[in-house]
C-alpha cells in the first residue's frame, strides 16, 4: 500500500515497526525449524532480515526479508533462488519519479507491504514446499 507525505504519522511508524519485528522473529523460527528439511536434500536454506537506514520517514529506507536457497553439492555454494519480501520502503519523488536530492516540490512517499504476517507466512510455506517439490520430482 503506498502512502503519499501528508499519511507518514506515529501510527504508521508503529505499524511498520512491529511489522518489521513480527517478520523478522517469523523468519528466524522460519530458518530454525526448515533448515534441516533443505539439509536432507542437499540443498542449504537461508533466511534474513534486511533494513538499510535508521528512520524508516527518511528517503532510502527500506526493510525486507529474504529467503536464499543454494547447492551444498556444487564447490562454491552457488545461490540457486532468492526469495525477497520488501516490508516499507520510503523514497523521495517528483512527479512520481524517483530522486536522491530534495528538490523543491519533490515529496516523500513509501510502500508498506500489502500482506499480513500471516499470509507472509504463509507465502513462504509455499515457497519452502514448491522448491522441495521441484527438487524431489529432478532426483
Amino acid at each position: 500500500m503506498k502512502y503519499q507525505q501528508k499519511d507518514i504519522t506515529e501510527d504508521l511508524k508503529i505499524k511498520i515497526k512491529n511489522t518489521e519485528a513480527e517478520l523478522k522473529e517469523n523468519t528466524e523460527k522460519f530458518l530454525t525449524v526448515n533448515k534441516s528439511v533443505f539439509a536432507k536434500n542437499n540443498l542449504e536454506l537461508d533466511a534474513d532480515f534486511d533494513k538499510e537506514g535508521d528512520d524508516s520517514f527518511k528517503p532510502r529506507y527500506s526493510s525486507s526479508v529474504a529467503i536464499g536457497v543454494s547447492d551444498q553439492t556444487d564447490k562454491n555454494g552457488e545461490l540457486i533462488d532468492l526469495h525477497i519480501i520488501k516490508i516499507w520502503e520510503c523514497e523521495r519523488t517528483l512527479l512520481g519519479v524517483p530522486i536522491s536530492k530534495n528538490i523543491p516540490g519533490s515529496k516523500i512517499i513509501g510502500e508498506l507491504l500489502d500482506e499480513s504476517v500471516e499470509e507472509v507466512k504463509e507465502e513462504l510455506k509455499e515457497y519452502m514446499k514448491g522448491f522441495l517439490n521441484e527438487k524431489l520430482s529432478l532426483c
